[in-house]
């Protein structure tokens, strides 16, 4: 059964109607695990499954909205908006997170910094923008290219290549810097 949120009426389906709970229940079980993957790799253990279900829950409720053959696409795109607002949200700051000296230690919530073991990676991917990174990563670890990076991006098919060019070249620059 799909999720279901205070005030949404149960849907049963429209004569003609494809993308009733059946449909629904379906494109759950296609995308589910790429979604948790994508915010696993983003957001903190404790907040993945809750981003994960805002996700398909707006996916439910713009069901109609969704463009057929590009729905992981457009899951990612909706995933960058609902992890984006989650990080906007305010959060406490822990005493432990204050040195002795009373400066306060700024350490990487992302686990896209965490999971780059490679020192010198992740000195190159720190000098890029944080566009030029998410677009780098919707292209190696989800796996978008063509018309599924254009659709995630919310840009044209060009744009998004050009885009994908210009971040490489810039990751291109960043580690020639170091080397």
């Amino acid at each position: 059964m799909p999720l279901r949120l205070a005030g949404d009426e149960p849907d049963t389906g429209s004569p003609g109607d494809p993308r009733d709970t059946t449909w629904f229940d379906a494109f759950f079980a296609q995308h589910a695990t790429q979604v948790h993957r994508y915010f696993v790799r983003r957001a903190p253990a404790s907040d993945v499954e809750d981003l994960a279900a805002e996700v398909f829950a707006t996916a439910w409720r713009r069901r109609e909205k969704i463009p057929a053959g590009f729905e992981l696409p457009w899951l990612y795109r909706t995933s960058a908006y609902v992890l984006a607002n989650h990080r906007r949200r305010p959060t406490l700051t822990l005493l432990s997170d204050y040195q002795e000296d009373g400066r306060q230690h700024v350490r990487s919530v992302d686990p896209a910094d965490l999971v780059m073991a490679d020192d010198e990676v992740r000195r190159a991917m720190s000098r890029l923008s944080t566009r030029d990174r998410s677009i780098l990563m919707l292209h190696a670890w989800e796996g978008l290219d063509g018309n599924g990076l254009a659709q995630a991006l919310g840009l044209t098919r060009g744009g998004a290549a050009a885009a994908l060019s210009r971040a490489r070249a810039r990751l291109r620059e960043a580690w020639e810097h170091d080397h």
